[in-house]
C-alpha cells in the first residue's frame, strides 16, 4: 500500500441545512471544525470526491454523470433562503463512467443517472469543506436492502481512486433514530452512548478483517437497532470500511451532546 493514498472518511452530514440556519441550529460547532480539518489534512487539492450519500438509495448501485449537478432540496419545514442555496460544484461524467467500467470489472452492477441533483448529505458538508465549489463532485447510492457485506464489496472496488488522488467519503449519521432525536424515546443517550462505544471499538481496535465482520453482524451489537431502526445513515460506513481495505481507523469527529442528547462519531481510515 502507498502511504501517499487519500483517506477514507466516514462523515456526518448534520441536520438538514444547518450551516445556513446557524442561530437556529447552534450545536454543529463541532462538527463544522470537524469538517473543516478534512481539507486542511491533505497535501493537495483532490482531483474529485465521490459522496456515498445515505440520502440516495436504488436497486443496484447508481452513480450521477451529469456534469452540472441541480440541488435537490431533500428537507422539509425550513425557511425559504434554504430551498435557495447553491453549491455550484460540477460532475465528471467522465470519470464516473471510468469509476463504473472499473467497479463492473469485479462483477457489480453500477448503473448511470444523468438526473440526480446534490442531496444534503453531500452539498451541506461539501459547503463547509470546499465552500469555493471547486472540486468534482460525484455522488454514489446505497443500494436497497442495505446488504453490508454488499456495500463493503463495494467499497473494495472503489478503493482503487485513493491512488488518484480521488477522496471517498461515506456520508450519514453514526445515530440515526428520528423519533429518538425528537425526545420520543427516554433511554436515547445511553442507547447512542452504547452503540457509539461498540463502533468505535470495531472499528479502531480492531484488525481489517475484524472491522469488516463486526460490521457484517453490527446488527447485534448494543442498542444496533435503537440506534438505527433503519440502517440507511449507517450503510456509507460500510462503503468506506470496504475503500480503506488496510487501513488504520481513527476518531476524527466526536459529540457527547449532538441534538442535546446522543453520542455520535465520525471516522478517518489511513494508511500509517
Amino acid at each position: 500500500m502507498s502511504s501517499s493514498r487519500l483517506p477514507v472518511h466516514f462523515i456526518s452530514h448534520g441536520g438538514g441545512p444547518w450551516p445556513w440556519l446557524k442561530k437556529e441550529m447552534p450545536f454543529y460547532d463541532k462538527l463544522e471544525e470537524a469538517l473543516k480539518e478534512i481539507p486542511r489534512e491533505l497535501a493537495c487539492l483532490p482531483k474529485g470526491i465521490v459522496v456515498i450519500t445515505a440520502h440516495w438509495e436504488e436497486d443496484n448501485f447508481t452513480i450521477s454523470a451529469n456534469s452540472r449537478p441541480p440541488m435537490l432540496y431533500d428537507y422539509g419545514g425550513f425557511p425559504k433562503h434554504t430551498y435557495e442555496v447553491k453549491y455550484e460544484a460540477e460532475g465528471d461524467e467522465k470519470v464516473a463512467k471510468k469509476i463504473q467500467k472499473m467497479v463492473e470489472d469485479q462483477g457489480i452492477k453500477l448503473e448511470l443517472d444523468y438526473k440526480r441533483g446534490f442531496d444534503h448529505g453531500t452539498f451541506v458538508p461539501l459547503f463547509v469543506m470546499y465552500p469555493n465549489a471547486n472540486i468534482p463532485i460525484i455522488q454514489i447510492s446505497i443500494k436497497k436492502g442495505y446488504d453490508p457485506k454488499e456495500h463493503i464489496d463495494f467499497g473494495k472496488a472503489l478503493a482503487p481512486l485513493r491512488n488518484e488522488n480521488i477522496l471517498i467519503i461515506g456520508s450519514g449519521l453514526s445515530y440515526h433514530n428520528i423519533q429518538g432525536l425528537a425526545g420520543g424515546t427516554s433511554s436515547v443517550t445511553e442507547d447512542s452512548k452504547l452503540f457509539d462505544n461498540w463502533l468505535q471499538n470495531s472499528l479502531i481496535n480492531r484488525s481489517a478483517a475484524e472491522r469488516e465482520a463486526e460490521l457484517i453482524n453490527w446488527a447485534q451489537a448494543p442498542c444496533a437497532l435503537a440506534a438505527h431502526p433503519t440502517e440507511d445513515h449507517l450503510v456509507p460506513l460500510f462503503v468506506a470500511v470496504g475503500a480503506a481495505e488496510q487501513s488504520t481507523a481513527s476518531l476524527k469527529y466526536h459529540e457527547e451532546n449532538f441534538f442535546n442528547k446522543v453520542y455520535v462519531s465520525g471516522f478517518r481510515f489511513k494508511d500509517c
